[in-house]
């Protein structure tokens, strides 16, 4: 719809309208709808990739280096530091929901940050890639200073910093 609807093929014009209009679909629900199949990966960043060869000036780059240019992330970083804040949110108490339905705290003594979770062994792929169990690596993977912070923006830039991702207009 944008390629047909804008003759306007500008940095300025193409991104708004992409942030606006498309990478909401990508993002809806991702704690929920996470895919984990290499196929389903590659189809929905397939539409980013798409989305980005609009702009005139990059059309002909790499990737990557489109998404550097753009001031983007690929959308599996995306959904996984949407994991990391929701697992924020739901250990701080931002929400009105027991922690402890999702999360079991690890007490095995392990190096790392003060908030370990334990990851729960899982027979079947429907418990192994649900929310609960998939973010544990990731969270755990965190340094004190990123999991010891008081307020959401705080977290968002320290996982920024922490990962190297670049920043995004839509934090």
């Amino acid at each position: 719809m944008i390629k047909r609807n804008f003759k306007d093929r500008t940095k300025e014009t193409i991104l708004p309208l992409y942030k606006s209009l498309v990478r909401p679909h990508l993002d809806y629900c991702s704690q929920i709808w996470n895919p984990h199949c290499v196929k389903d990966i590659k189809l929905i960043e397939g539409v980013q990739r798409r989305a980005t060869k609009l702009v005139e000036s990059v059309k002909d780059l790499h990737y990557d280096e489109r998404l550097n240019i753009l001031g983007l992330m690929r959308l599996d970083k995306r959904r996984d530091r949407s994991d990391l804040i929701k697992t924020f949110k739901i250990l701080n108490e931002n929400y009105k929901v027991d922690k402890d339905l999702f999360f079991v705290p690890d007490d095995g003594g392990r190096r790392g940050h003060s908030k370990k979770l334990f990851k729960r062994r899982c027979r079947l792929d429907i418990k192994k890639f649900a929310f609960s169990n998939r973010i544990v690596d990731n969270w755990n993977s965190l340094s004190e200073n990123c999991v010891g912070c008081t307020t959401l923006n705080n977290f968002k830039s320290n996982i920024r910093l922490h990962w190297d991702w670049k920043p995004d207009s839509i934090l």
